[in-house]
């Protein structure tokens, strides 16, 4: 009966709702692991009550099963529940109605440590004196910025050389190297200020003589930062890929990211600080629940601090 019923139901997804085979073979598994929980019950389809979807999900929870999986689960079945009740008029109730699956773990943003910080800026600045002087020294720059300022990568290659205001075109990011401060344009379209260090500055202005020496510049007037030997606006793609370059060239034994070098950034400077407001606005976050994550990479820090330091912190073999 309910084997029917389930192959009527994942049919009518196929043809009706046009679901694609992927997701109909996650529902078909997650259909069939409900057939086998309501046997074991020796219950029918009618008589399955709240409790028992409750009792299943945190089975599942204590046998390894994530969070999201579970949710996935129980939202494959609360679908076919309700075509039961809306199609078949087989239940009057839907048993997964107020049945929540396990919080997600919040997974903690990845940061270097100070220590790594500095071993892949100054390796960076070893780089920038070698043959491939332009690629080298603008690299560096783009490293020194991303953690001296906490910027978003798109943020940082949207940085013109100077602001740029024409019909067709106006710049979105520049630095001011005067007043020390970057001006980017960040997610929501919102506008923000950020400090830039004198290292970072120093490198943005070796840059810049390299940089300078390229003649190529865009149809609209914008003059690029952070280019290619061709003039050609650098891509995120190609940052990424020279981080993790240089970072196992450096034998750093982490995959390293941009992102990274922004949480990084405001990691370190909590744990300088310890002033989360100021944290959020260098960051450009909207909400400080956004920010309150780097917290915990602070306890983190103060913990291994404390493990290490603390003449009661380690146990007497």
């Amino acid at each position: 009966m309910m084997q029917d019923l389930v192959h009527e139901y994942l049919a009518e997804l196929q043809v009706v709702r046009q679901v694609s085979p992927h997701t109909l073979a996650a529902y078909g598994r997650d259909l069939k692991l409900l057939a086998e929980r309501t046997s074991e019950a020796g219950r029918e389809l009618a008589q399955l009550s709240s409790e028992d979807v409750r009792s299943w999900s945190a089975r599942m929870h204590a046998s390894g099963l994530s969070a999201k999986s579970i949710a996935r689960i129980l939202s494959a079945w609360r679908g076919f529940f309700e075509w039961l009740a809306s199609h078949k008029k087989l239940i009057s109730k839907n048993p997964v109605d107020g049945v929540k699956a396990p919080k997600k773990k919040t997974a903690l943003p990845k940061a270097l440590s100070v220590e790594q910080t500095l071993t892949l800026l100054d390796g960076a600045s070893r780089l920038s004196d070698s043959e491939d002087r332009f690629n080298q020294t603008r690299d560096l720059a783009i490293l020194e910025l991303l953690y001296s300022s906490g910027l978003r990568l798109s943020e940082l290659l949207g940085i013109d050389c100077f602001p740029v205001e024409t019909k067709t075109y106006t710049s979105v990011g520049w630095i001011d190297p005067d007043a020390k401060e970057v001006n980017v344009l960040g997610k929501g379209k919102k506008r923000r200020t950020v400090p830039v260090g004198s290292q970072a500055l120093l490198a943005i202005q070796r840059w810049l003589e390299l940089r300078n020496e390229v003649k190529l510049d865009g149809e609209f007037g914008e003059k690029p930062m952070f280019i290619n030997k061709k003039g050609q606006r650098l891509s995120a793609r190609t940052v990424q890929k020279k981080l993790a370059e240089l970072a196992l060239r450096l034998g750093i034994p982490t995959h390293i990211h941009p992102h990274m070098l922004r949480h990084s950034f405001a990691s370190h400077v909590l744990q300088s600080s310890g002033d989360l407001r100021a944290v959020q606005e260098m960051l450009g976050h909207a909400s400080i629940a956004s920010t309150q994550i780097y917290t915990a990479l602070d306890f983190q820090h103060l913990a291994r601090a404390y493990d290490q330091a603390h003449p009661r912190a380690k146990q007497k073999k």
